[in-house]
Formats: structure tokens, C-alpha cells, sequence
């Protein structure tokens, strides 16, 4: 399947089947967060995978959606590195391309995964949860496992409505 193509198929993810995905299926959705574009390649995120069901378990009381947390057999923690940040926005950009790298292996592999960033409401918890070591600052769990269901068809605004022309 071309770029596009896997862009337009993927979906956010919710439910999981229990089958823990292999290691290395895991390291390569890894590898693909890694090799996203970074300013000055500062490469500023962490990852921290998270498979212990009652660390998942105390992770999803943090947020209204930890039901997906219990749920996946993996998440992940997307951490922004402050040691290895000189732009806050143009960082947490590079974060969010990762993010979407990592989102994009894991539908090329026949995984489901889902961005999960309303935990941030409290990621002084759930940092403190995950034991993530100071100068890391949770940015995203991402859930990820085997998809409980089909794929349904997305939506989106025409492209037309989405872009701005010049003013005459």
C-alpha cells in the first residue's frame, strides 16, 4: 500500500484482542517513532512500553478513556526529553510526528493503536505511576494491540474546505 493509502486507512483503535503483539513487532512501531523529523535531529522522545497489566491498570485512572489502557495489551509512553529539547513547540511538533510514525507502522503491521493525550490532564500522576525519571515529561500513552473489530471508513472535510487562498 502507497503513504497515502496507509494514511487514509488507519484508524484509531479502542479495542483489543488479548494477544500480545511480538517483541519485535513492537520494536519496529518503536523504530518508526524514531526515525521521524526533529529540529536540529535533537530527536527529543523517549519511550518507555508498558505491558504489566496492574501499571496499565493504575496508568488508566488518570484519564476518562482509561478503559482502552486496561484494554491493550501494550501501551506506550511517549516522553519529551527536556536535556535533549531547545524548542518547546518545534519539539513537541516532533513528538507528534513521531506519534504519527509510530500510529502509521503499527497499521502497516495489521496492529490497531489509538493516541491517547487526555491523560495529560494529569501527567504529574501518571509520570509519577510510570516512575518516569525527572527530565521527562509525558507528551502521549499510545494503546496498541491487535484491533477487537474491523476497520470502519473514516470522514473528513473536503479537502477544498481545508485550504486558505490568497486574498485579492
Amino acid at each position: 500500500m502507497n503513504v497515502l493509502g496507509l494514511v487514509q486507512s488507519r484508524r484509531s483503535v479502542r479495542k483489543y484482542k488479548k494477544q500480545i503483539p511480538p517483541d519485535a513487532v513492537i520494536r519496529s512501531v518503536l523504530e518508526a517513532g524514531r526515525w521521524a523529523p526533529s529540529g536540529l535531529n535533537n530527536q527529543p522522545w523517549r519511550f518507555l512500553v508498558v505491558e504489566d497489566t496492574a501499571v496499565k491498570n493504575k496508568l488508566a485512572s488518570f484519564t476518562k478513556y482509561g478503559r482502552i489502557i486496561e484494554e491493550a495489551p501494550i501501551a506506550i509512553a511517549v516522553c519529551l526529553s527536556l536535556k535533549d529539547s531547545y524548542h518547546r513547540e518545534k519539539d513537541l511538533m516532533a513528538v507528534g510526528a513521531c506519534i504519527q510514525n509510530m500510529l502509521l507502522e503499527a497499521h502497516s503491521l495489521g496492529l490497531g493503536a489509538c493516541w491517547l493525550g487526555e491523560i495529560l490532564n494529569r501527567k504529574e500522576e501518571a509520570s509519577h505511576c510510570l516512575g518516569l525519571p525527572g527530565g521527562l515529561e509525558l507528551a502521549a500513552i499510545i494503546s496498541l494491540g491487535y484491533p477487537e473489530e474491523p476497520l470502519k471508513a473514516g470522514k473528513r472535510r473536503m479537502l477544498k474546505d481545508s485550504i486558505i487562498t490568497e486574498k485579492s
